[in-house]
């Protein structure tokens, strides 16, 4: 896989991303929507993206996993 930085992000996987982001909210335990979870799981989409991985399915299995313990 290629690391893509950040800053070199498509705008169309930004707005993936973004989608990615609203889904997998969607989809945790509604006590557990609070702002600083969301922006874990924003961060874990980033970071897994900046890996290469930017399947919109696989970034929501991230999304998801890393958003079902709330953020401290």
């Amino acid at each position: 896989m290629t690391k893509i930085p950040p800053t070199e992000f498509g705008a169309e996987l930004v707005s993936i991303m973004r989608n990615v982001l609203e889904e997998a909210v969607e989809r945790i335990n509604y006590e557990n929507r609070t702002p600083a979870t969301k922006a874990k799981m924003a961060e874990r989409i980033v970071l897994t993206a900046s890996s290469g991985v930017t399947a919109r399915d696989q970034l929501l299995l991230a999304a998801v996993a890393e958003g079902r313990e709330p953020a401290a």
